[in-house]
């Protein structure tokens, strides 16, 4: 069987008029504590939201009202408070 050409790459060079300036990062602190006491609340809140929903739902007048509201309720919560755990650093 025949060989394939073998190809040569050249090395490469940056082009030398070009002038690199350092421009400084910023860089960003840490999350204020009440941020993470706001979305750790948060999913705290939400879950005794969906425990109490399936524990004492037909005793509490107004959230038998809500009906299957609450599970939306529920998970909203738990879901915007891992939202904000992406922005936690």
């Amino acid at each position: 069987m025949p060989k394939s050409k073998v190809r040569k790459k050249s090395v490469y060079t940056p082009p030398a008029n070009e002038t690199r300036t350092a421009t400084p990062v910023k860089v960003k602190g840490p999350s204020n504590p009440i941020y993470v006491a706001v979305f750790l609340g948060l999913m705290l809140v939400g879950l005794a939201w969906l425990v109490v929903n399936y524990l004492a739902a037909d005793l509490i007048p107004w959230m038998a009202a809500l009906g299957p509201f609450n599970f939306l309720i529920g998970f909203s919560l738990i879901v915007i408070g891992l939202i904000m755990t992406m922005r936690w650093r």
